[in-house]
């Protein structure tokens, strides 16, 4: 049975200088049962606004106990962390720590989540937003002071003496430095020896009132050894992002793509999946530890996207219709790591068709739709593997996507955003086309495409019946955002050093045709999205025929065919073959 804690907890306090301090120094730890850090930048900003404004942001509870000399990963903080006696072990409140460690620290300035900085303006730039916080810009603004340059008093004194045209704000900047180095932080310090105590006090902290996901389960039971930290789902998806400009997929997608790819049923007991005696004949990689599992599904997971990325036109993840797609996509390439250019054909026909039609043919919708496809993919036969999957949308086409309900966070919306993708949308202000490293700069820590999309005209002038259609928007992942602008004026009105070919150009990228132009200059808006609605039907219809290709057969690669040879007697010669006996 296991016991309580050896002696009460003890309170104490450490202002945030302290604190970032003994982060920085390798002196807090995170242990190994832990979740990974799954905070976002929004989560980050309301940390530090609530600091600013005294807000309480809760207590912490520290393990005491000795640590071994390691370079440990604290965020996007590598430290080099010497031997310590009485090291801090952090069982509760992980994701402030790190947040506040790392928006700090120049260092972790490469990772959007941390690059945060003051704008000393504040309110007087957005009347009635008194969130100073804000991403921090790639050029130097006087007005708004990184991070960590805000926590340094001197660093704050060399600011204004570099940028002598803010010095109304010094005073505000100054009293913000304080806040943030004096707030002080409550905490909890428990000093026992025993782990399974404090992993029990982690569970039962963790799991009032809300359940863990299937994906913290599964890190929590193969953490691994405390010395030997290892890949971690987190980190597959950081690394995709990093290296794609795909977005951060979720932990839950990840965990699937990588049990899709041990074997079909990822509904599985998951408290099995490395026990050889359990497992036998149910893994397609039998005798696999829990670290070759992880890596070789990170691998598979980033062929998955480039195949999204560069033939099925799929460029970020929150464009992806559906998530349990990358999944199958996972399992296909963790077997197949180089289809041929027939299959791959054939498999974008696929994957196009499944998101059109969507889960809901699948018994039990997404968990049968994952299971039934999965189960289609078979080792050592590529070409099997893909007609089996196309055998489950072998059916007439289904009616377009809905463009009169543009909801980002639908599949209708992700589809309709990937045909205009492929129309590569110009930014109206500079005529650019965009890149895929525009569209994850533009949607960083977001968990639908809004943020890249914009309105041509306001909502407030559009009649109630015509404000969901997909006519009132574009794509332009370029432009900075600020919430409800409509671009509608650039349309009317382009800017001066854009020659009349390239602003046709700008125009055709929106499908918008020069009539439609002339009815939004005459403020007949409602005929201008009639017009436009038009053109994004036809456009969609087309971008669908091309990678569904229905009314196609789903013939496999020639390599694949066998024809059987014809008997002597019956064989033609070259030319009677090719052009008739007559």
């Amino acid at each position: 049975m296991m016991t309580g804690l050896d002696t009460r907890p003890s309170a104490a306090t450490y202002e945030l200088e302290k604190l970032v301090g003994m982060a920085w120094r390798g002196q807090i730890r995170v242990p190994h049962f832990q979740r990974d850090f799954r905070w976002n930048r929004a989560d980050v900003v309301r940390l530090f606004d609530s600091i600013v404004k005294g807000y309480p942001v809760g207590s912490l509870l520290l393990w005491v106990r000795s640590a071994p000399p390691k370079r440990i990963r604290l965020g996007a903080l590598q430290i080099e962390a010497p031997r310590m006696d009485q090291a801090l072990w952090v069982v509760d409140g992980q994701q402030r720590i790190t947040s506040l460690a790392n928006a700090l620290h120049e260092d972790a300035a490469h990772e959007p989540r941390f690059a945060l900085a003051y704008d000393l303006r504040e309110n007087e730039r957005m009347p009635g937003r008194d969130i100073g916080f804000v991403s921090r810009p790639s050029t130097v603004d006087p007005f708004v002071v990184p991070l960590p340059v805000l926590f340094d008093l001197r660093r704050v004194l060399k600011w204004f003496s570099t940028y002598p045209e803010a010095a109304d704000y010094q005073d505000k900047a100054f009293n913000l430095t304080t806040i943030l180095r004096q707030y002080p932080m409550p905490a909890y310090q428990v000093e026992q020896e025993n782990a399974e105590v404090l992993q029990d006090i982690f569970d039962r902290m963790n799991n009032y009132g809300k359940r863990l996901s299937r994906a913290e389960i599964f890190s929590a039971l193969y953490a691994g050894d405390e010395e030997q930290p290892a890949l971690t789902i987190d980190e597959i998806s950081a690394h995709i992002d990093e290296q794609l400009d795909f977005g951060r997929i979720d932990n839950d997608t990840v965990l699937y793509a990588i049990l899709a790819r041990r074997g079909h049923d990822v509904q599985r007991e998951i408290r099995l999946e490395f026990d050889d005696d359990d497992r036998r004949g149910v893994s397609d990689f039998p005798g696999e530890d829990r670290d070759t599992a992880f890596q070789a599904g990170e691998e598979a997971i980033r062929r998955a996207v480039q195949f999204l990325q560069s033939d099925a036109g799929v460029p970020h993840f929150t464009l992806l219709p559906f998530r349990y797609l990358l999944v199958v996509l996972a399992r296909l390439f963790a077997h197949f790591p180089e289809p041929d250019p027939a299959n791959r054909r054939l498999l974008r026909r696929w994957f196009w068709r499944a998101a059109l039609i969507g889960p809901e043919i699948f018994r039990g919708s997404t968990t049968g739709a994952v299971r039934t496809l999965c189960a289609k993919i078979h080792p050592h036969d590529l070409t099997g593997s893909v007609q089996g999957l196309l055998s489950t949308v072998d059916r007439p086409a289904p009616p377009l996507p809905e463009l009169r309900r543009f909801k980002t966070n639908e599949a209708a919306a992700k589809i309709t955003l990937c045909a205009w993708w492929a129309l590569e949308p110009r930014d109206p202000s500079s005529g650019e086309r965009p890149e895929i490293g525009d569209l994850a700069e533009c949607l960083v820590d977001r968990p639908t495409p809004a943020d890249a999309v914009r309105y041509v005209v306001p909502s407030r002038l559009v009649d109630a019946k015509y404000r969901l259609w997909a006519a009132n928007r574009v794509l332009v992942p370029t432009m900075a955002r600020e919430a409800g602008k409509d671009i509608g004026g650039l349309l009317v009105t382009p800017p001066l050093f854009l020659e009349d070919t390239a602003w046709s150009d700008v125009l055709a990228s929106h499908l918008i045709s020069p009539e439609a132009i002339s009815l939004l200059r005459a403020s007949e808006f409602t005929s201008f999205l009639q017009a436009r609605q038009e053109e994004l039907v036809r456009n969609l219809a087309g971008f669908l025929q091309r990678m569904c290709e229905w009314g196609f057969e789903n013939t496999p690669p020639l390599s694949e065919l066998v024809i059987e040879d014809l008997p002597e007697d019956e064989q033609a010669l070259p030319d009677e073959a090719a052009y008739g006996s007559g």
